[in-house]
């Protein structure tokens, strides 16, 4: 009766036998429907035959003898859930314990896609590739490839796959070159000592006369308070200079005012007035000391202008460049969705307020505008696999991420309040958190690990506080780092074999 009971498996040479009520435990399975009809039943041997891996097939077997279902170690996780599916299995019913070591798989095969989108390998593509990347395949079967369908491609790769040919990577080298220019410049042109004074251009004296004025514009300082022109000069005064004459002041064009003596209708004590003609707001006092605050310019200066022509060179390549990669782009409106190319349409844009600047114009707040010059170090991208990478590990770890930044606004509420008003149980004069707006920016220093020093707690409770907003703020950086870290470190070990072999 037993025998009866009993059945007989081979799988892959090797031989298991277990009960049929066994197989019957885990329904709708390949195992729960065996028949004697079956074409794999081999009736002189009595046993079932599967060409199959039978170091899974052991798991397999195991799984109906006690509904766990374990992964083995020594099996690659695509060929073990190949194995699953044919038999009939869920490969989410795998144990806990083996869930980690199996998923693995998947984070591979998902960072493969990824590297194999990023095109990170120097195999030359090829012609039928080619064609079929621009639409000229229908074309090139026929045999009927016009010159420019022939030239597009070489002038598309020479400018966007650097490693296609010597010219490719020499143009490469140029846009690095030009790239790295223009950022350098635009750091070193706010530099204080690379800047120079505006020119002044308008020395007054309060007897009423001018030294320099431009055509148009009133010759006296009562005919400028007469007619408002003050909106069009910025004027510095200076400390009165004695009686019945005014002493000279040497500006930047070296002007100079000469004495005068005072008219019969004014005091004798005058004073020296220098000026410049700007087009900035200005702020005025009235009464007799007043007062006018140079504005930004005035008080650091313009930038040198060899830096104008160092821009303009670089944006003379830039304009060349992306005007060429735009008419031989494959796809037109993929070109111009990339964020990278964006990016270097604003910044070559941007400097055209330079250009505003120069000639006179107000830019006003285009001039903050050209910080997105800083962005065009985000091309490099183009020529630097190893940025690439950067760039999708924080991609793949996007989800991390986003939990580390909710926890840490988490924390900045609830520390920021508790430090509020921890501060105000005691006595405290200094207490520096007016607010509970003001505690957040002290809690997202601290949780940071920053701390500037320029907010601190001083009663025994807020110190409290502020040791555990220090404790909770480590913590919670610490955690999603290692999954960064290990993100990365796959990309960049799967880019080894892949590109460097």
């Amino acid at each position: 009766m037993d025998g009866e009971n009993r059945i007989i498996l081979n799988v892959g040479g090797i031989r298991y036998e277990t009960y049929k009520a066994t197989l019957k435990k885990i329904p709708a399975t390949r195992l729960s429907r065996l028949t004697e009809a079956l074409a794999n039943y081999d009736p002189v041997l009595n046993e079932y035959f599967f060409d199959r891996h039978p170091g899974v097939f052991a798991q397999v077997l195991n799984y109906y003898r006690t509904g766990k279902l374990h992964y083995p170690t020594d099996v690659c996780g695509p060929l073990f859930e190949e194995e699953l599916e044919f038999w009939g299995l869920d490969s989410n019913q795998v144990e806990p314990c083996c869930w980690s070591t199996y998923s693995v798989h998947r984070d591979t095969q998902s960072t493969l896609a990824i590297l194999d989108k990023l095109e990170l390998d120097d195999e030359q593509p090829s012609e039928e590739a080619i064609a079929r990347l621009f639409g000229f395949e229908e074309a090139l079967l026929n045999g009927e490839l016009t010159c420019w369908q022939r030239t597009k491609p070489k002038i598309w790769a020479l400018f966007d796959e650097p490693s296609s040919s010597t010219g490719a990577k020499i143009v490469a080298g140029i846009s690095v070159f030009f790239i790295c220019i223009s950022v350098i410049s635009f750091c070193l042109k706010t530099h204080p000592g690379l800047r120079v004074e505006i020119p002044a251009i308008l020395n007054i004296t309060t007897n009423g006369s001018a030294s320099v004025l431009p055509d148009g514009l009133p010759t006296t300082l009562d005919e400028l308070l007469d007619h408002g022109r003050l909106d069009e000069l910025l004027l510095d005064y200076g400390a009165p200079t004695g009686t019945g004459t005014t002493s000279t002041t040497t500006t930047t064009t070296s002007a100079t005012t000469e004495s005068h003596s005072a008219s019969p209708n004014r005091p004798e004590t005058t004073t020296q007035r220098t000026g410049r003609i700007v087009s900035s707001a200005y702020r005025m006092n009235s009464g007799k000391g007043a007062s006018i605050v140079e504005n930004w310019q005035e008080t650091y200066g313009q930038p040198h202008e060899a830096f104008f022509y160092v821009e303009l060179v670089c944006n003379v390549w830039f304009i060349i460049e992306l005007t060429v990669r735009l008419v031989v782009a494959p796809n037109i409106f993929e070109f111009i969705k990339s964020p990278v190319n964006i990016i270097d349409l604003a910044a070559t844009l941007s400097f055209y307020t330079d250009v505003c600047q120069r000639m006179g114009e107000q830019t006003g707040l285009l001039e903050a505008f050209s910080i997105v010059r800083i962005l065009r170090l985000f091309k490099l991208t183009r020529h630097s696999p190893g940025l690439r990478i950067l760039i999708h590990t924080f991609k793949a770890s996007a989800r991390e991420l986003t939990l580390l930044v909710f926890f840490l606004v988490l924390g900045i509420v609830v520390f920021a309040s508790l430090v509020y008003y921890a501060e105000k149980l005691q006595d405290n004069p200094d207490n520096q958190f007016k607010s509970i707006p003001l505690g957040l920016w002290w809690a997202i220093v601290t949780m940071t690990t920053v701390g500037y020093g320029d907010m601190a707690p001083k009663t025994y409770v807020g110190m409290f506080v502020g040791a555990l907003c220090a404790l909770a703020g480590v913590l919670t950086i610490a955690l999603p780092v290692p999954v960064i870290v290990s993100n990365f470190s796959m990309f960049y070990s799967h880019t080894q074999v892949s590109v460097w072999g």
